[in-house]
């Protein structure tokens, strides 16, 4: 169930671990309200650090990108799955084995920092291909690991993301490119990266964080993986996820606290209750599911109730009764519910 926090989650918290495409940015262009709300809470002392699934950059690279919002951060604030595949193949492999990266700079420059010799092509015959996002991809580049692959080299992706937001929309990510090479091969790679439990808990230690929470815009990496690693995770709506996609959130990818966006780190979050006759209420919203359909009312007029219909506004604490009788019904047995498209109405309080 959510999760309930009586003060503003900036002073609850002493640690964020924030991603980054489709919560600080898309593409090159600032995802809005996010700069003014990280520095603030920054201002009342909680440390800010950055943990992305994107491998193609050097974390200087994405710490300049960072600062050019005019935020602070030091190159060690940020965390990639570049670093995290590198960490998972020191456990595969012997230090100075012979890696294929397919990817950018920033890909090659972890698996080169971790002691591994980086060939450019499978007849080099490489003991493993560690795939990450680059832009600049070729079927070339696919076919070589492939090649690789098909001949018994280890196959590792940085991140299975299928997809990632940018300035004009939603693109292409590595899961798909990694599924291009999985159709050649016939077989499954490792993945590092969000989900794994792994690099939230390698950036709390290195900010002595007490109280971690991580922040992101996707169930099945970023709150999956705060899942996994056993820390709360808020979910915001500037990026992949909708309202609708949280309420059929399955056990493992269900966040803790959701939120329109950044500014709701400013907040108390209030948790639903279960009430009377079956509804959950989160202040003045009460929800239920009959006969497989979710319901919203009121809590002072409950018999009132109206069904939900495609692209709905709702209320954020109407989004959490939904979530809390969504996941109850199916967790007590009952069949998964689906809702309709569904929006969070930006201009009223929940």
């Amino acid at each position: 169930m959510l999760a309930s926090c009586d003060e503003p989650l900036r002073t609850a918290f002493d640690l964020a671990l924030v991603d980054l495409d489709g919560v600080v940015y898309r593409g090159r262009e600032a995802v809005p309200h996010a700069a003014e709300q990280l520095l603030a809470a920054g201002s009342v002392g909680m440390k800010i650090s950055y943990v992305t699934n994107n491998s193609a950059r050097e974390p200087a690279e994405v710490a300049g990108q960072i600062r050019s919002y005019g935020l602070p951060c030091r190159d060690d604030d940020v965390y990639t799955s570049a670093q995290s595949a590198a960490r998972l193949l020191t456990d595969q492999l012997p230090r100075g084995a012979r890696v294929l990266p397919i990817g950018g700079p920033g890909l090659r420059r972890a698996l080169d920092a971790a002691g591994f010799e980086l060939c450019s092509s499978a007849a080099e015959q490489p003991a493993a291909v560690v795939q990450g996002f680059w832009p600049e991809l070729t079927w070339r580049d696919l076919a070589e690991a492939a090649y690789a692959i098909n001949a018994g080299a280890l196959h590792l992706a940085t991140n299975l993301d299928a997809a990632i937001p940018d300035a004009r929309g939603i693109a292409p990510g590595n899961g798909a490119l990694v599924n291009a090479v999985v159709a050649a091969t016939g077989k499954q790679p490792l993945a590092s990266g969000k989900p794994r439990a792994d690099i939230f808990q390698q950036a709390a230690r290195h900010h002595g964080a007490r109280r971690p929470l991580v922040i992101g815009d996707r169930l099945d990496t970023d709150l999956q993986g705060a899942r996994a690693a056993d820390m709360p995770g808020m979910l915001v709506l500037t990026g992949i996820t909708g309202v609708h996609d949280a309420i059929e959130a399955p056990p493992a990818q269900r966040p803790s606290f959701v939120a329109a966006d950044l500014r709701d780190l400013a907040h108390a979050h209030p948790a639903p209750e279960a009430v009377e006759g079956g509804w959950w209420a989160c202040g003045e919203a009460v929800a239920t599911v009959q006969q497989g359909e979710l319901r919203l009312a009121s809590r002072t007029a409950p018999g009132r109730a109206r069904g939900l219909h495609q692209d709905m506004a709702v209320t954020l604490d109407e989004w959490r009764a939904l979530c809390a009788a969504a996941w109850h019904h199916t967790d007590t047995g009952g069949e998964a519910v689906k809702p309709p498209r569904l929006r969070l109405d930006a201009g009223r309080e929940g």
